[in-house]
Formats: C-alpha cells, structure tokens, sequence
C-alpha cells in the first residue's frame, strides 16, 4: 500500500481514520475523496490539512467519470470505502439517495478499482445488515435480515463486493461497525443529537420506551479496526468491530444527561419510527484474533465525547440551521407533540 483513496473521508468516522492513518503512516498517501453532502464537513480535517502525506479531493463515487480521473491523478492502490448515507430515519423519509451512493456508488468503485488494478478494497459496512436480533450475539456467517432502507442498502453493497471477489478475483475485505460514537460526529445521531440539544434545555425526542439496545463503539477504536483489518484482513472475509458495550438507549440519554448537569424531566418519549430494531450485538473474536484491541469502555468514551461538544459548540452551532432544522420539523415536530414525559 502506498497511495489509499478513503471515500466518504470527511464524514465522521471517514475523518477519524484519515486522522489516524496520517499520522501512523507518515510513507502512505492518504487521499480524501468526499462529494461534501450534508454529513460530510471539511472542518472534520483540519487536523491534519497542512500534513504532507495528506490531500483532500472533492467526487461522488457515483460519478464514474469523476472516480476513474481521481483513481488515475493519484496512482490509487488502495480504496477504503466510507462513502454512505447512512442515518436510518432519513432512509424512512428519503430511500432513493441510499441505494444511489451505497450500492450503486460502491459498485462503481468497484468497477473502476478492477479496471484500475487497485491492489485492495475494504468496505466499511454495518452491524445493521444482520438486523434485529433477539438474544446472542451476531457472527460473521450470519445471514443478512436488514430492516430499513439504510441496513438494506448497506448489504447490498456488501454482495457487490462479494459478487467482484468472486466473479474478477478481487481482493476485498468488509468490516461490519457497531453503534459508533465520538467527537465530530453529525448531530442526528443519537449522542451528538441529545448533548446538544441538551445543552440548549432543548427537550430530547426518545423512541418508544427507550429500551432498544444498541452496542456502542468509539470512534477512534473503529478507525484503528479498519486500519488492521485493511492490512491483516483474509481476502473475501467480513469481519465484525463491535464496541461490546450494549445499553438501552435511555440509559445512555440519563448518563448525558447526568454528564452536563441537566435533569431528566428533558426526556420525552415520542411515538417510535417505522421499523425500529430493537437489539443489536455483535461478537469482535474474529477481529481480534487479528490483534484488534479497543482502548475506550463506554464510561471513558461518552465522557470524552460529551466534554468534547461541550467544548467545540463552533463546529455544531453552525450545522444546526438550514437544511438540518428543515430536517429536524419533518422528524420531530409531530413526535414532540404527541410526546409524554419521562416518568
């Protein structure tokens, strides 16, 4: 490896392994390529903008035209593939984007690549693609029973790498994500979603009872997942970066709550969306197996993820307008008001 194109790299967890690959690698190119959507911010970088062995260009992977020259100007070796809508209620509302950018865009990436002789393909994928699962935990061989538009979008990417591995000999590997959390992360997410608006004595729309259960992994230990996985992974495997740290979601909201120091009484449970998993949980034997270790317990990771929005409200502020609040009202307003109080 040598010159790795990373799609999707301005998004949040795109961004935090750009961070860490230029700094880890000083001998790699690392290329962003990111069309910059509503979730994709440039200012996720700045970190390493002045770095030499950084470079940042602006494509949609659905454009082929776009992804051949980019391929081509930097002699790309190496495509790590972020690139995705990726919030299951804006698949609810919106689906057509999410099949164009995770299955029709992977597929392009995946054509061009082959024509490109690209040495490896690495998908990051979804722990969503194995769906909602009543008790135990989900392995890599298990088959897929996606339940919104995102998760189905997301396995559909995933048979197209499969499909190009087998058909052309290509050499892919996929990695399935947990629930993930952490600084620069967009603000509908469940975390950034209810500090923020927390933080402004804003009530905090909860799905139904609270009691879906999700496992939560931090950013930066995904980042370093993908990075081993990219180079230690078997070609045609999967293999699953889970945080193996489940809570319901209302526990989660009272810890931030707790965290900044605002009451409960912000809670308000709203009527839940269409098709809400209830239980995710993966195992990461196999990734560890390849010498993956996280470094965060979820009690280390939401504090520094709290504290970090408390402290950088210049890199939210400025996205919770325009087209975020048009968002917002067509999500929650009817919700809120047909919301109850937390007991």
């Amino acid at each position: 490896m040598k010159n790795i194109l990373v799609t999707g790299g301005a998004g949040f967890i795109g961004s935090a392994f750009i961070r860490h690959m230029v700094a880890t690698y000083p001998d790699y190119n690392i290329i962003c390529y990111d069309k910059l959507t509503y979730a994709g911010n440039i200012d996720n970088l700045l970190p390493v903008s002045d770095e030499p062995n950084y470079r940042f260009e602006r494509g949609d992977i659905a454009d082929r035209a776009a992804v051949h020259t980019a391929l081509q100007r930097h002699n790309i070796d190496t495509i790590v593939n972020f690139a995705a809508e990726s919030h299951v209620d804006r698949s609810i509302l919106s689906p057509d984007a999410f099949i164009h950018t995770d299955v029709v865009g992977a597929y392009i990436l995946l054509d061009e690549g082959r024509k490109h002789g690209i040495g490896r393909f690495c998908q990051v994928s979804t722990d969503e693609v194995y769906g909602d699962i009543d008790e135990g935990l989900s392995v890599e061989g298990d088959r897929f029973l996606p339940n919104s538009p995102y998760a189905a979008s997301k396995a559909g990417g995933e048979l197209m790498l499969r499909a190009y591995q087998v058909t052309y000999g290509m050499d892919t590997v996929i990695t399935r994500g947990s629930n993930t959390y952490g600084p620069y992360q967009y603000p509908e997410k469940l975390i950034p979603f209810f500090t923020t608006e927390a933080l402004d004595d804003r009530p905090l729309p909860l799905y139904g009872d609270g009691l879906q259960i999700r496992d939560w992994l931090y950013v930066d230990d995904h980042a370093r997942g993908v990075d081993c996985i990219l180079h230690r992974g078997k070609t045609g495997e999967a293999y699953n970066l889970a945080g193996e740290n489940q809570r319901h979601n209302i526990e989660v909201t009272r810890q931030i709550l707790e965290q900044l120091g605002k009451p409960p009484t912000l809670i308000r449970h709203v009527p839940d969306r269409e098709g809400h998993d209830r239980r995710y949980a993966m195992t990461a034997a196999k990734a560890r197996a390849l010498g993956w270790q996280r470094a965060y317990n979820f009690e280390r990771g939401l504090a520094e993820t709290v504290r970090w929005y408390v402290e950088n409200d210049w890199w939210w502020r400025k996205i919770k307008t325009g087209e975020y609040l048009a968002y917002y009202q067509s999500q929650y307003s009817d919700r809120l008001a047909a919301a109850t109080a937390a007991p």
